[in-house]
């Protein structure tokens, strides 16, 4: 039994709401505008105006907190992208699409890290994607 890999899960957290998809998309892979709906993201250094594959990047949290980025995978058609997060010692990975839902979108994101950093991290980004898919900026 492999001990490290136990410690390891995945969840994925999404939430539905009235804005389309192709706006939810806009909003999802335009790095300037994280922070509109992302509460957890304060700034963004990011060299381009849309998510490009092997490109990096810094995010800047609450506290100042620092984090260095990669984007791994976009396809702009099937609407889906992958990044990997480092903050320190801690190493995340997420997943993240959106699909049309009715008149609306379901923006949804595929959380991997260790168990208790996918837990506490769950309920954040409920929030932010509830505030991705809605159909007015958030405030």
């Amino acid at each position: 039994m492999d001990l490290p890999s136990l410690a390891l899960g995945s969840l994925r957290i999404q939430a539905t709401g009235p804005l389309g998809p192709e706006h939810a998309w806009a909003r999802y892979t335009e790095p300037r505008r994280w922070s509109e709906w992302a509460p957890q993201i304060r700034e963004v250094d990011y060299p381009h105006a849309v998510i490009r594959p092997g490109s990096t990047g810094r995010v800047t949290g609450p506290a100042g907190v620092v984090a260095v980025f990669r984007i791994d995978a976009v396809d702009h058609e099937a609407r889906v992208w992958a990044w990997s997060v480092r903050s320190g010692p801690l190493r995340l990975r997420f997943e993240h699409g959106v699909e049309a839902a009715g008149g609306g979108s379901t923006g949804w994101a595929r959380v991997h890290s260790l168990w208790p950093v996918v837990v506490a991290y769950a309920p954040i980004a409920r929030w932010a994607l509830g505030r991705l898919v809605a159909d007015e900026r958030p405030r």
